[in-house]
């Protein structure tokens, strides 16, 4: 009898080594001396059945090793951070050094954008991997656990958990309003919900606004001081004290997916005074280039998807004297959330967690300050769509950019990818791993937005194309115009460039999910309705 390690283990071949010596020569045993007796047939019992346990064991002792080895994640999200980062260049006077060194250590997609110009939609996307316009969740409800196409769907973090990870999540990763259900099954660990407080005890913009004067619209220095009194300083505070806590472990038996999700610059704009210092008087605030005129080779349908909100018109801040205000708010509250995302990335050095960590940053969506006359999202132009994109840690190039066009609902198979899971077919999203190895290895797919069924953004890494569902269209060139001044659609001259974009339009717009509502625009019986309301042009608040 002679025992062979068809596993291969060393350990294994060590233990099989010793025996076989035993077996050839059970007199010169290599076991202890010391009062050692045993029969020849008790020891090939005993052989027998270690070789069976060891057979067994070893698969299982090297799967529990790979799982141990496995990387850990890091998830951080902003919510209404459009491009303003010091890094992309974009806006001059931006200061958001964490996520500049974040960049630095690993690649920036360019050309990165949301799936849908608004909260709920955009997150139920990213964490599903599946498009609205295979959802029909379109609007800020229904949630996805209320649908009957996605209430049974493996979610991003789901699928971590089911493979080995400890999951985790503070503050805001799917949209806010977190249910029974959705605490139950998606995480299996819970922070903070983090949220706008504090608030003070009157609207600091004094002026009813000039369609919705929402509570939530607001801007200006509120605490004066105090950032630990801001909810996203305290959801900060607990990833902090999550990674303390598991750098302490002298073994982990999980490698963790952790998700940190902060509000800011999610109106209300308030924070801090020493934010708003970061930045000059009003007076000296660079505001965005919004030319008089902008939307006059734009289709009036436009508007429809943007029809009546919350947001204020540029005409209102300007009436009003509160653009360079609103602008100077927005960056400060953007300076504030870079130094919550620079307090976890420190703790995460501090810990030593930092190598076998994978990092992504990532914005749900953009956010107007102006350009093409409005504030908010729920566009399908650039400012809306396009977002800060960025992954550091195991497997990923150091100080690259990419300009490729990816998508956001790219995170959930790249992340899998990367952590070495199994590849998840039902997902709509292309791994960016090609592009995380060389940067700019090229991606055949373009980037896809929607708002509400039939009006979909198509970014290649050159143009960008609407088709709106009432049949009208733009096309912009953004190696010639990227702030999207001259729509070129109507022009004959560039009828195949619309062509081969419009191949990768969905051709299947699933309708209005179930309980659908807030920021919905449907036709019914001819008619177009904005949130269940009949929308009558000449209404229209410009």
């Amino acid at each position: 009898m002679k025992i062979v390690n068809v596993n291969h283990n060393n350990s294994f071949d060590n233990k099989a080594n010793t025996l076989n010596q035993i077996l050839a020569n059970p007199q010169k045993s290599v076991l202890p001396e010391k009062n050692f007796c045993i029969s020849r047939e008790a020891l090939r019992i005993f052989l027998v059945v270690f070789l069976i346990y060891s057979v067994k064991w070893a698969p299982l002792q090297a799967q529990a090793d790979e799982q141990i080895n496995r990387p850990n994640v890091l998830f951080i999200a902003s919510d209404d951070l459009n491009d303003w980062i010091g890094i992309l260049n974009t806006h001059p006077q931006v200061k958001t050094p964490n996520l500049d060194r974040l960049a630095a250590r690993g690649t920036l997609f360019t050309n990165a954008h949301t799936q849908a110009p608004l909260c709920n939609p955009s997150r139920i996307s990213i964490m599903t991997g599946l498009r609205p316009s295979t959802t029909g969740i379109y609007g800020l409800s229904p949630r996805h656990r209320q649908v009957e196409k996605t209430k049974d769907v493996v979610t991003l973090p789901q699928y971590f958990a089911a493979n080995g990870y400890r999951t985790m999540s503070g503050g805001k990763v799917f949209h806010g309003g977190i249910t029974p259900i959705e605490r139950k099954v998606e995480f299996k660990q819970w922070g903070p919900d983090g949220g706008h407080k504090p608030f003070p005890e009157n609207k600091l913009v004094k002026v009813p606004l000039d369609m919705v004067d929402h509570p939530l619209i607001d801007w200006g220095v509120f605490p004066k001081e105090g950032d630990s009194l801001i909810d996203d300083y305290k959801v900060a505070t607990w990833a902090v004290e999550q990674l303390e806590q598991l750098g302490a472990e002298e073994k982990r038996s999980q490698p963790f997916f952790m998700a940190v999700g902060f509000n800011k610059p999610h109106v209300p704009l308030y924070t801090t005074q020493k934010w708003f210092d970061l930045y000059p008087k009003e007076k000296d605030i660079i505001l965005p280039p919004s030319p008089e005129g902008d939307r006059d080779d734009v289709p009036d349908f436009a508007w429809y998807l943007h029809w009546f909100l919350p947001e204020p018109r540029l005409s209102w801040l300007l009436k009003n004297n509160e653009w360079q205000s609103k602008v100077r708010a927005y960056l400060a509250t953007i300076s504030f959330m870079d130094a919550q995302v620079g307090r976890v990335l420190d703790e995460l050095e501090a810990q030593g967690l930092d190598q076998n960590t994978i990092i992504v940053f990532w914005s749900d969506h953009g956010y107007h300050l102006g350009e093409k006359g409005i504030t908010g999202k729920n566009t399908l132009w650039e400012r809306a769509t396009r977002v800060p994109l960025i992954f550091a840690g195991p497997g990923v190039s150091v100080g690259a950019q990419s300009s490729q066009p990816v998508e956001l609902l790219d995170m959930y198979p790249t992340l899998a990818a990367l952590a070495g899971l199994p590849k998840k077919e039902e997902i709509e999203g292309i791994s960016i791993v090609p592009q995380l190895k060389e940067s700019e290895s090229p991606r055949k797919r373009p980037a896809i937005t929607t708002h509400n069924p039939g009006n979909h953004s198509v970014r290649s890494e050159r143009w960008r194309y609407i088709r709106y569902a009432d049949g009208s269209e733009e096309l912009y060139d953004h190696f010639r115009d990227p702030n999207e001044w001259s729509n070129l659609a109507t022009n004959s001259s560039y009828s195949d460039v619309i062509a081969e974009l419009a191949k990768w339009l969905p051709t299947d717009d699933a309708p209005l999910a179930p309980g659908s509502n807030h920021r919905v625009l449907e036709k019914v019986d001819g008619i177009w309705l904005w949130e269940n309301e009949p929308i009558k042009f000449n209404n229209l608040i410009r």
